[in-house]
């Protein structure tokens, strides 16, 4: 194991023994400690994924990871193994009073985003997907969504440069990527996620955990 992978090893142990914030409701989440340099960033874990140890691990999970298998030609269990997957709060927030997931504050998003700075600095992602407004945020203004989904970005943060390709969140509450213009804007940027050149670099490795596999 080399150097690189032993310290993301040790980030993503760091990250997931984090306390904090305390109105969060821990175990943290994290994706995989795998290094890839294509970086997905969600928004915050639901109740469900502590539960299952995952990010996307419930039924908005299971709509994205469908996108990537019919646009991107990756099943879920590939992407959890070859795509770093991070987020912009690591913990279940909690709910609201009145219902629905509460959504993170500043200072805990500020907290966390040292989590990603690090993760950043390690992985030197070429390509960031940020998947929902709260991530998509992080990098850039947002008008509306039909004026950043389709569309892929130049982005500079912590003294690194990449490209961002925004995707909606999948939640079923949302039926803005079940219709026009969300759904073909969605399909566009999910072909330009299929075409970005980092993603050659993921499909080598796709072939490399088959070879493993054997």
């Amino acid at each position: 194991m080399n150097s690189s992978r032993q310290d993301l090893d040790q980030l993503v142990a760091s990250l997931l023994a984090c306390k904090r914030c305390p109105a969060m409701h821990r175990p943290a989440v994290s994706g995989l400690p795998v290094p890839s340099k294509v970086f997905l960033v969600g928004q915050a874990p639901g109740d469900k994924e502590p539960l299952f140890g995952k990010p996307f691990a419930w039924t908005a999970g299971k709509t994205m990871f469908k996108w990537f298998l019919q646009e991107c030609g990756l099943d879920e269990e590939t992407f959890r193994h070859v795509i770093y997957m991070g987020a912009v709060c690591r913990c279940f927030p909690g709910k609201k009073p009145t219902g629905g997931d509460r959504v993170p504050d500043e200072e805990e998003i500020a907290r966390c985003a040292e989590w990603m700075h690090a993760e950043f600095d390690l992985l030197k992602p070429e390509l960031v997907i940020p998947v929902g407004k709260l991530a998509i945020l992080q990098f850039m203004e947002i008008p509306k969504l039909d004026a950043v989904i389709g569309k892929s970005f130049r982005c500079e943060r912590w003294g690194h440069s990449f490209d961002v390709i925004p995707l909606p969140h999948p939640s079923g509450a949302s039926p803005w990527h079940r219709i026009e213009p969300g759904k073909t804007l969605l399909k566009k940027g999910l072909q330009l996620i299929a075409k970005h050149p980092a993603w050659p670099k993921v499909k080598s490795k796709t072939t490399q955990q088959a070879t493993l596999n054997l």
